[in-house]
């Protein structure tokens, strides 16, 4: 599981808590901009009891970690949160090992606000 170092919180917790309830074991590579709390994290998530080996961390070189993760035959699917460019490059090194991905690229967050919106009640 890749997560970008923008709200690297919010991203990650998603991955790691929907493949430890599926009862699969998972591989977080933190973002180098935003480790610390991505590590703050996975210990919360240790002190909570997951067992030894179900939550993995990893830090270094991006390009180096996802060749060699995707390349694993332990890895069974890649979910990636980032830039279209990077997706591409980590949908193509999955396509060539045939694994499974989940991509959510280049994420503008664009929203619709009617115009019976209260700017001020929302924001109170």
């Amino acid at each position: 599981a890749f997560s970008p170092w923008n709200f690297p919180i919010g991203q990650i917790v998603r991955k790691i808590a929907g493949a430890l309830a599926a009862g699969c074991s998972i591989i977080a590579k933190a973002p180098e901009e935003t480790p610390s709390c991505i590590i703050e994290l996975v210990k919360c998530f240790e002190e909570a009891g997951v067992p030894a080996g179900a939550l993995n961390l990893v830090f270094g070189v991006p390009a180096e970690i996802s060749q060699h993760l995707i390349a694993s035959s332990v890895i069974r699917k890649v979910s990636f949160t980032g830039s279209v460019p990077v997706g591409r490059h980590l949908g193509e090194l999955s396509a060539r090992h045939l694994k499974r991905t989940t991509m959510e690229l280049g994420g503008h967050a664009p929203f619709i606000v009617c115009d019976d919106a209260d700017p001020t009640a929302v924001s109170a």
